[in-house]
C-alpha cells in the first residue's frame, strides 16, 4: 500500500453536504438532494461491473415506447465497519464546534511518529495539528485517496457547513463512507448506494460533503480505514495565521523527511484558458462502413464508446446517447427484452433496428444485443432525425427515440449532468 497521493490542488471549498439518511433498521429514509445521483459511472468497461447493491433498477423505456424488466440486483454484502443498528455517538449538543479548517495538509512517505509530531507542534505559526490515516484504495471502478479518522476529533476541522450536519457525523461514526463532493460526481457515486473496496469489503456513501482537502477523496473511520489497509498516521493537518502557511510548510517538510508531500490549501494556481473546439458544419449521419469493417472499434469503457459513437452523427454531443444509455439500460445492465420487446443495451425495436443497426466492431455482422453495434446505431438514427442540430431539433430526436417528453427532460438532465462531472 502506497502514501497518500496529492492528485491535484482544489481551493478549500465552502458550503453544505448532500445526505443520504438512514434508519435503524437500515432502510433509505432521506431524499437524494444531488442531480449527479442519478447517473452512473462512465469509466467501468463494456463488460459491465455489477451495480450498487441497494441502487434502484435502471429505468428501461422500449423504443419507441413501454417500460422494460426489472434488473437483477446482487444481494447485500456486509459493509466494512460496525453495523448501522450498533450503537454510535451522539450529536453534540447544542451548537457545532467551533471550526478551524487546516491551512495545509502534509503526506508523509511513512507514519509520523510522536518525536516529529511534537516538532511540528512546537514550531513558530502552527496553532493546531491534527494526524489521519490514509491510502489509496480501490473503490468500485476507481482508485481513491482516503482519509481515516475520529468523527469527533475530525469534525471541527471540516468547513462550517459541514460541521453543523449532524447527520455526516453520525454516518461516519457508522462505518459508512463520506465522499468528497467532487470526487462524488467525477465518478458518479450513487448516493446510498454500496460499492466494492480494496480488501472484499463493501462501504456504503452515506453523503458527500465539500472538505477542502487536496487530493482527498473520502472520509471513513479509523476503525473502517484498518479494515482497508490505510497507513496509520501518515497524514497532518495544521491550521496556522492566515498568511502564514507558506512560511510553516517547508519547516514542515524538512521535519517529516525526503518526499513528504505538502500542499497549502487555498494556494492559488495556474488555470489555463480553455482550447476553443470548432463547432462541425455538417448534421448528416458519417457514412456506414462496409460490412466488416470498423465504424467505431472496441473501446474498453462505455465513456470511450459514447465518445467514438457521437461522431457518427456530427453536432451530437456523446453525453445524449450517455444518458439515453443509462435511462434504457444501465449501459447494459439491463438489456431487455422489455414487455414491448425492445432489445439490447439502447432498447430497439426490432423493425428500426432493421432500419437503423451497424455493424460498430467490425465484426461482419450487426447485433442488436452489443453495445459496439447498439451505440452508434443509436446516434444514427438520433441523426436522422435531425439530433446534430441540436436545440428544439435535438428535442424532437430524443422524442421519436421514446414518445414521451417527460422521457427527453430525463435524457437531457441527466446529460447536463454528465457534461459537469466529466468536463
Amino acid at each position: 500500500m502506497t502514501g497518500l497521493a496529492l492528485l491535484i490542488v482544489l481551493g478549500a471549498a465552502a458550503g453544505g453536504a448532500f445526505l443520504v439518511t438512514r434508519d435503524p433498521a437500515g432502510a433509505r429514509s432521506g431524499a437524494v438532494r444531488t442531480p449527479l445521483a442519478n447517473v452512473r459511472d462512465l469509466t467501468a468497461p463494456v463488460s459491465p461491473l455489477p451495480a450498487p447493491s441497494d441502487s434502484a433498477s435502471p429505468p428501461s423505456s422500449p423504443f419507441p415506447s413501454g417500460s422494460g424488466a426489472p434488473a437483477t440486483v446482487p444481494s447485500k454484502a456486509p459493509t466494512a465497519g460496525p453495523s448501522p443498528s450498533a450503537s454510535t455517538p451522539a450529536s453534540p449538543e447544542g451548537r457545532p464546534p467551533r471550526t478551524t479548517p487546516p491551512r495545509l495538509i502534509a503526506i508523509a512517505r511513512r507514519p509520523i511518529g510522536p518525536a516529529t509530531l511534537r516538532r511540528i507542534t512546537t514550531l513558530e505559526n502552527v496553532t493546531k495539528v491534527t494526524v489521519a490515516d490514509g491510502g489509496a484504495v480501490r473503490f468500485s471502478a476507481a482508485t481513491l485517496n482516503l482519509l481515516a479518522v475520529d468523527p469527533a476529533e475530525f469534525r471541527p476541522w471540516a468547513p462550517k457547513a459541514v460541521a453543523a450536519e449532524p447527520e455526516v457525523w453520525n454516518a461516519l461514526a457508522r462505518g459508512e463512507f463520506i465522499a468528497e463532493s467532487k470526487t462524488a460526481g467525477r465518478y458518479m457515486l450513487k448516493l446510498g448506494g454500496e460499492y466494492p473496496a480494496g480488501t472484499g469489503s463493501r462501504l456504503r456513501v452515506a453523503a458527500s460533503a465539500p472538505f477542502g482537502l487536496p487530493g482527498v477523496d473520502g472520509l471513513v473511520t479509523k476503525e473502517v480505514g484498518r479494515g482497508l489497509g490505510l497507513i496509520p498516521g501518515v497524514a497532518v493537518l495544521v491550521h496556522t495565521p492566515a498568511g502564514k502557511a507558506a512560511v510553516v510548510s517547508p519547516r514542515i517538510k524538512r521535519l517529516l523527511g525526503r518526499g513528504a508531500q505538502i500542499v497549502v490549501i487555498g494556494a492559488k494556481r495556474t488555470v489555463r484558458p480553455p482550447v476553443p473546439v470548432a463547432r462541425p458544419s455538417a448534421t448528416r449521419p458519417v457514412a456506414v462502413g462496409r460490412p466488416g469493417s470498423s465504424l467505431v472499434g472496441r473501446p474498453a469503457s462505455f465513456l470511450d464508446l459514447y465518445k467514438i459513437s457521437a461522431g457518427v452523427c456530427p453536432g451530437l454531443s456523446w453525453t445524449v446517447l450517455a444518458a439515453i444509455g443509462q435511462v434504457e439500460s444501465g449501459h447494459g445492465r439491463n438489456n431487455g427484452p422489455s414487455s414491448a420487446g425492445a432489445l439490447g443495451p439502447m432498447q430497439f425495436m426490432p423493425a428500426t433496428w432493421k432500419a437503423y443497426g451497424v455493424d460498430g466492431d467490425g465484426d461482419g455482422k450487426a447485433d442488436i444485443w452489443s453495445a459496439y453495434d447498439a451505440v452508434p446505431s443509436a446516434a444514427r438514427y438520433l441523426c436522422a432525425n435531425g439530433a446534430g442540430l441540436g436545440g428544439a431539433k435535438l428535442r424532437s430526436a430524443v422524442y421519436r427515440y421514446n414518445h414521451s417528453w417527460d422521457y427527453v427532460n430525463k435524457v437531457l438532465g441527466i446529460a447536463d449532468a454528465y457534461a459537469h462531472a466529466y468536463s
